[in-house]
Order: C-alpha cells, then sequence, then structure tokens
C-alpha cells in the first residue's frame, strides 16, 4: 500500500507515555490541556489494558515467497497457521467531539509494539484500492489479490489503528470481510474509532446483507467501547474561533491554517472522496469530521444539490478558503455556493471562511442579487454562537 501513519507526536520523553496511554491521559488532566471526563478515562483504562496486553507484541514474520510487486513485503504464516492469541481490539464508538481521537493517538504514541501504522481509514480503503489495481495490472490473470494485499499490511504493521471507520461504498465493503479476516489470521491487531457502532455499518444499503458476516468478525475480534463522553469538545473548539475573514488575504490564509489546526491537530489532512449518485466527490483535505477546500474546489465545478448534502452530512465543519465578489459574470458559481450553503446550514455543518468582503457586500449587482439575500442572512446566523453551540445533523 502507499500510505504512512499519520501519527501523532512522540510522547516516549514523559514518564506518563512510557507507562503507557492512561498516565498520558491523567497528565493532560492534571495539566490543565484536559478537563476530567468519567466516560473518556474509562476508555483511557480500556486502552491501558490493551497497551499492557500489546507490549513488545511482534508475531515473526516468514521470508517473502511471491515474486513481483509484492516480494518487497514481509509475507506472514498461514491462515491455518496464524497465531490464536493475538490481543483482541478495540472498536470505540461515539458522536462527534467526544475524544475519540484523542485517546486512541495516545494508545498509538505509546503502543510498545515494534509495527504499527495509524491511518484514516478513508486512506486505508484508497491505498488497499490502488494496490489491488496494481497487482491486478501485474498479474493479468492471477490468483486472487487478498492474501498478498493482506501479507503487505500485516507485514509492515502488527498493529493497526483507524481513525474514523466508516464504510459508505460498496466496492469497499465487498473486499473488507475478507481482507479482515485475513489480517486477523495473520495476528493483526486493531484499534478503531468510529460515529457508528458496528451493527449500524452500512445500514439501510443495497447488499448488506453479504456485508453482515463482517460485522460479526468486528465484533469477535474487536471489544466495542460506547464513548458517551459529558460534552462536544470539538463543538467548544468551533464556538471560541473567528468564522469570516475578510479581505481575503494572507491575514485571512493564515487565520484559516490556524483554525484548521486548532479543530485537527493536523496542518494539512489527506483528500477524502464520497460516492454520491454513482460519482466521487472530493474533498481537498478532511482529518475527523473537518474538510477543507478552496471556493473553486466546490463552486467551480458542476456540482448539484445532492453533492452538497454530502458534503454537510459527512463534515461537522468546512473550511473554505477564497469566497470571491459574487456577480452576473460568476452566476453558475454564485448559485452553487447559494446551494451549498443551504445544505451546510440545514445540517448545522459549520463554517470557517476567508471572502473578498462581508456577506452583505459579496453580491451587490445584478439582476440576481436580491437571491443572495437569504443566504446573507444565513452566514450571518452561521457566525452566532447559538448557531455554533448546535449539534451537527448527519
Amino acid at each position: 500500500m502507499d500510505g504512512t501513519s499519520a501519527a501523532p507526536a512522540p510522547l516516549a520523553a514523559s514518564p506518563a507515555a512510557s507507562s503507557g496511554p492512561l498516565p498520558a491521559y491523567r497528565a493532560k488532566v492534571a495539566a490543565g490541556e484536559l478537563r476530567a471526563d468519567a466516560a473518556q478515562a474509562l476508555a483511557a483504562e480500556k486502552l491501558q489494558d490493551l497497551w499492557r496486553r500489546t507490549r513488545g507484541y511482534d508475531p515473526s514474520p516468514e521470508a517473502p515467497e511471491e515474486a513481483g510487486f509484492f516480494s518487497r513485503f514481509f509475507r506472514r504464516k498461514p491462515v491455518d497457521e496464524a497465531p490464536g492469541n493475538a490481543p483482541i481490539g478495540l472498536y470505540l464508538v461515539g458522536e462527534v467531539g467526544r475524544g475519540k481521537s484523542m485517546l486512541m493517538d495516545l494508545f498509538f504514541a505509546t503502543a510498545d509494539v515494534p509495527r504499527k501504522q495509524r491511518i484514516h481509514f478513508h486512506q486505508f480503503m484508497q491505498d488497499c484500492h490502488r494496490t489491488i489495481h496494481r497487482w491486478k495490472r501485474e498479474n493479468p490473470g492471477g490468483d486472487d489479490p487478498i492474501p498478498p494485499l493482506a501479507d503487505g499490511i500485516a507485514g509492515r504493521a502488527a498493529l493497526l489503528c483507524f481513525d474514523e471507520f466508516q464504510v459508505h461504498d460498496i466496492t469497499d465493503a465487498m473486499i473488507l470481510g475478507r481482507l479482515f479476516e485475513a489480517l486477523f489470521a495473520r495476528g493483526t491487531v486493531v484499534v478503531a474509532t468510529s460515529n457508528t457502532a458496528p451493527d449500524d455499518l452500512f445500514k439501510g444499503r443495497p447488499g448488506r446483507d453479504a456485508f453482515l458476516p463482517f460485522i460479526a468478525l468486528i465484533k469477535q475480534r474487536l471489544e466495542v467501547l460506547t464513548l458517551q463522553a459529558q460534552q462536544d469538545y470539538r463543538r467548544d473548539r468551533v464556538r471560541g474561533l473567528p468564522t469570516w475573514h475578510s479581505p481575503d488575504d494572507g491575514r485571512a490564509e493564515r487565520a484559516l491554517d490556524a483554525a484548521f489546526r486548532e479543530l485537527t491537530g493536523r496542518e494539512r489532512g489527506e483528500p477524502q472522496a464520497m460516492a454520491v449518485l454513482g460519482r466521487r466527490v472530493e474533498m481537498p483535505q478532511a482529518v475527523n469530521g473537518v474538510g477543507r477546500a478552496g471556493f473553486d474546489d466546490l463552486c467551480g465545478h458542476p456540482l448539484g444539490p445532492a453533492d452538497y448534502l454530502a458534503i454537510a452530512t459527512h463534515f461537522h465543519t468546512l473550511v473554505l478558503d477564497g469566497v470571491p465578489r459574487l456577480g452576473p459574470e460568476n452566476f453558475d458559481k454564485a448559485r452553487r455556493f447559494v446551494t451549498l450553503i443551504d445544505a451546510l446550514y440545514e445540517h448545522r455543518c459549520k463554517l470557517v471562511a476567508s471572502a473578498a468582503d462581508q456577506p452583505d457586500r459579496l453580491y451587490e449587482r445584478g439582476e440576481n442579487a436580491h437571491m443572495f439575500q437569504r443566504t446573507v442572512s444565513r452566514l450571518l446566523e452561521m457566525q452566532s454562537q447559538d448557531y455554533l453551540a448546535l449539534p451537527h445533523l448527519t
């Protein structure tokens, strides 16, 4: 696979970090970086138990047997010879903003596992599809690509930490069961965060019956813990941020960079594609439910209401760069922008944007300027603390 881990900053230098995620969590609370939260503390205890069970965990790889593209990967034990005592992983589920990713990052940073990877689940699946495509191209008429794919993944990581585990794409659903069965057979330990309980994955989608064995496998190999934290910490962060920056200059760009960093803990995100009516709509940067795009990325292409609905439901916050002045000369873009704002507003998605001017001065001339007045009203309301306190509607 082509993906790389998105590991948080190392914590090994502190005594708490060297003792596992629970002491690291308690140290952050003691330092005032986090508020004490009983649900988070319970999750940290569960992760601490897994930290103990995985200390030094490193199933022995065998020599590679295949030539070609996969020959550089370690070959793992075949399914019928896989270790039966691999530690049970953890599936951490809860609403957005409850601290799931933060807790998993503490676990990942402190995990004493020589081969480990932390990756956004969407990126993982994209890498899987690319690898399968490459394998088929290099092995025309060859055997099943899943076993060598699992060989490569398990050869690099005995511990896999997935952020935002979710299944929306039928092509993902088709390979997940067999791929994870192969990974578990090779001794891979999985930790995942998700907004969706296992029983609700791919719910209401065509072909879900064939997906049910995968759900059963997840519940067998991962302990499921629901994180019912006391408050939405992500919403608190949004409420403390200025959300409209004009004019669209270097200062505004730096403000959006800072907002994205505050909301995600990352300088940049990874591209994320959404399947919409058989098409793919891409968010240029995405991390933990926060999307970032330029105005032309979303309004300069022929996107429609269904596309903007997908964006509004997939992301609780959108960071949008470079909203220009609007008028008859760019009416198509203005119309799409109106549709985008309608979708964001209806689903209480939060917007942090840079723009050429304030909302009521973006579209001042032309016969269609009147249509923009509702959008102005919504943009102004979306900056209010009352709106920012509302829960995201998916």
